[in-house]
This record gives structure tokens, sequence and C-alpha cells, in this order.
């Protein structure tokens, strides 16, 4: 069931008021914010083109004509200044800047090109302060909406993906089944993928980030899937291989190893562990096999408004996991000419371990499917 506005603001009201308490703590006049995620996240408007001014007691949205009536209707609590076709979202900010006289303001670098810098520091007589990941340190821990959510989201996935599976004929093309797969997520209530999905049959289930081609079901014995589903705004990301023949014995060795690394990675998240530990128990797994440089990629990401965001699992990541971080488990090997397989669930962080979110089978017995 869809929150209510009011469940909607409190929640924001309450992320707010820890950046609030934040912006005094940093000695700070206010702080921009610029990342439409992070905006959506601190006010649950959902449009874009457009900042949040806060200081440590106010919040002021700044936007245009097009979304008044949205701001109305999603955020009607929070102030607002609103700009015409006359001015820019940049003249807003002078005129806050000039109004509350503010010396020392925060901003998100990173999401911001160097012309906004220099638009952002032209508009104001105060100094830019890098105030980066405050916010984002806030989303890494998700609260128990966010969790139903996301819970929600990836049964649409799952749902999408099962219906697909079935569906599923020997000259379906890479691009098809993609597109089935959005399809199903919308007909099962999701607003669409999280990303662009992942069809790589045979050879090209080798690109980690392949695109759909037009090579069919037919052509080779297993097809790697990566897709996800948005709902009410947060998404899921998953990954399965399918079996369309008889199973090849390098593909079963590949695909064990895989899944191996997988499950001794996930046994290892609880709170307090170094993410850099986690990543280490499925990359030595799949090293000890021989395999050390088909697997390039970090284990797993953070996700929620985003399909990648903090905390991101890898070699070199020594920050600790925490009770309501979200992330993907999700190593593989690719083999360019013959293929790869990876393996990918979402996990929840819980107060004594974790929680695997997603629920499809994944030995590779359970993945063949008939044509």
């Amino acid at each position: 069931m869809k929150d209510t506005t009011h469940q909607v603001h409190q929640r924001a009201k309450q992320r707010r008021a820890k950046i609030h308490r934040k912006i005094k703590q940093m000695g700070l006049d206010a702080f921009l914010v610029t990342d439409e995620k992070n905006v959506t996240y601190l006010t649950g408007f959902t449009g874009d083109s457009s900042y949040l001014w806060l200081t440590s007691g106010d919040a002021i949205l700044l936007s245009d004509f097009r979304y008044t009536t949205q701001i109305e209707e999603e955020c009607p609590q929070l102030d607002t200044l609103i700009r015409d076709a006359n001015q820019t979202t940049f003249n807003l900010v002078t005129q806050i800047a000039k109004t509350s006289k503010s010396k020392f303001i925060g901003i998100e670098p990173s999401c911001i090109s160097k012309s906004v810098y220099d638009q952002i520091q032209s508009s104001v007589s105060g100094e830019l302060v890098d105030t980066e990941g405050w916010v984002e340190e806030l989303r890494a821990i998700k609260d128990k909406n966010e969790i139903l959510t996301i819970r929600r989201s990836i049964q649409i996935a799952e749902k999408a993906f099962s219906v697909i599976r079935s569906q599923m004929t020997a000259d379906q093309t890479e691009r098809q089944i993609a597109h089935n797969l959005e399809h199903q997520i919308r007909a099962f209530g999701g607003s669409g993928c999280s990303f662009d999905p992942i069809v790589g049959i045979g050879p090209r289930a080798a690109l980690p980030h392949g695109i759909p081609s037009i090579r069919r079901i037919e052509q080779d014995p297993f097809v790697l899937i990566d897709w996800g589903a948005r709902y009410n705004g947060y998404a899921s990301d998953l990954t399965r291989v399918l079996v369309t023949a008889r199973i090849p014995p390098k593909l079963r060795k590949i695909h064990d190893i895989v899944l191996t690394a997988q499950l001794a990675a996930i046994a290892k998240i609880r709170p307090g562990v170094c993410m850099q530990k986690v990543d280490h128990a499925a990359r030595s797994t799949i090293e000890r096999a021989g395999y050390k440089k088909q697997f390039g990629h970090g284990l797993g990401h953070g996700f929620g408004l985003r399909i990648h965001e903090t905390p991101f699992l890898s070699p070199i990541n020594k920050g600790q996991l925490c009770p309501g971080m979200v992330v993907t488990i999700e190593p593989g090997i690719y083999l360019p000419g013959w293929g790869g397989v990876r393996i990918e669930d979402d996990i929840l962080v819980t107060k004594d371990g974790c929680e695997v979110l997603s629920g499809l089978p994944k030995s590779l017995d359970e993945c063949v499917i008939e044509l």
C-alpha cells in the first residue's frame, strides 16, 4: 500500500532533522542539496531540476513553475521558492543566500559539474564547503518503510522473471527477453526496470554489462539475465543463469565455483564486519579455483533510490556493515569467447546477521528450462 503524504512528510522531516544537527555541529550557515535523489530523500518530492536549501532549522525547496502543483501534492508543508520563466535556479540561490546572509555553505561537489559549481559560487558571496556524502551516509541505512518497499520491488522483479522464463522460446532474442521483462515488471505494479536489463546468450554472457543483441536463445545452451524492478522509487537487482539445453560440464564447473563464492560471502555478512572481508570471502574462493583474473569487479553494492549507491563491497573498502544496509552480492567469472556466470542476490544486514531478500532458485539444476 502506498504511503500517505503525511507519512512521507514525517519521514522526510526526521531525515532533515539529522542534517539540521550536522549543519549546526559543523558550524555551517546552510547546505545546498543539488543531487536529485538526495532532494527526494529529504523532501518526498519526486520531480527533477530542483535544489533544497537547508539551514540548522529550516528547509526551502527551490524549484520551478512546472512543479507547483506536484509540490503541493507531495510535500505541502515544505517552504518553497518557485522560479518563473525569467529566472534560473541560480537566481533563487542568490536570493536566498543574500536574504539569509550565509557565509559558509555546504555543497555536494561530486554531483555537480565545474560549470554548475562556478555558477553556485558566483551566486553567493559566502564560502563553499565540501559536505560530500552527508545524505548518502543516511541513505545507506534503510528504514523500515524503505526495506518494505525494496522487498516489494524484489517480489515484482522475481514475478516478472518467472513469467518470462516460462514463456521463453528458442527463437527469442536477447532484446526480446529484455523488453518482455520490462513489460512484466509494469504488469505486476512496478514503474519499470531499475536499469536496462542485461541479457547475454552464450559468449555474450562474458560481457558483465552487455547490451542485449539479436542473438537467439537457440544459438547457445545458456543465458545470463541481470535485471531489477523499480517500485515507488526504489530499485532491486538480481542475476541468474538459465540453461536452455543439456548442462555443459564447463558451465556446471564455473557455476559451482561462483555459487560457492557467493554463499561464502553471504555467510560473512553481519554488523561490524569489514566490507573488504566479505569481498575477500568470495574473491579468494574464485582465486583458489584458478580464475582470479576472470573476476575483475567489486563483489556488490548498496541500492535504493539509485541502483548503485553506498556502500560498495570491494577489495579496497574497509568500511563496516551496519544493520539496515541492503546490498547485492554478485561474484562472477567471465571467459571471453565462451561466456560468463554471475549469481546475484539482494541482502539485508540485520541486527545479528543478514537476510537474503531474494528467493529465486539458483542451483544450476533448478535453472534448466525446456524450450
